[in-house]
């Protein structure tokens, strides 16, 4: 984990500043910039739409009772990727760009799941109760439950001195 820290904090932004430095000197100054801020200006609207187009998939998913385990992989994957993008750099765009576009992300998806299996346990308890996606077979009955409690609400009028205090039962 320290050496990915030293790769990502240290050699990356080294390795961004040499290219710009070589772009720089092939192509001139201020091209360079040009060239960085369309870079990040293209990326932020892509992000915009490829993000829109993962969030209404992930809305169709729940609608659909679903599970939205690829829709969350893609959204993630597009926040690093766009977030890359929006980097200065010509290293990170071309890593950001290949997160942000759906056949890229694609492989992107079956590398991360191929890496993360296994190395994750779902642990639950259940009690007789159903999934965050409601009752099996769209039914609608409700899971009985022990701390299941009926009661009332009043609203306390404040004290003399502005304190709330619960009212006082005489049954005693």
């Amino acid at each position: 984990m320290p050496l990915l820290l030293i790769l990502l904090f240290i050699v990356v932004p080294i390795a961004e500043l040499y290219v710009i430095i070589q772009v720089g000197q092939l192509i001139g100054v201020v091209p360079t910039l040009i060239l960085l801020l369309a870079d990040a200006v293209l990326g932020s609207l892509l992000l915009r739409h490829e993000g829109r187009s993962a969030w209404r998939r992930f809305n169709e998913a729940l609608a659909t009772r679903r599970f939205p385990g690829r829709e969350v992989a893609d959204g993630a994957l597009i926040i690093v990727g766009g977030t890359l993008l929006l980097t200065p750099g010509f290293i990170t765009d071309i890593f950001g760009l290949f997160l942000l576009l759906p056949p890229t992300r694609a492989i992107s998806r079956r590398l991360l799941k191929r890496l993360t299996i296994g190395r994750f346990a779902v642990v639950g308890v259940s009690s007789g109760g159903f999934g965050p996606f409601g009752p099996p077979n769209g039914g609608t009955t409700r899971p009985s439950r022990d701390y299941d409690v009926e009661g009332t609400a009043e609203e306390v009028p404040p004290q003399g001195n502005g304190d709330r205090r619960l009212p006082r039962s005489d049954q005693g």
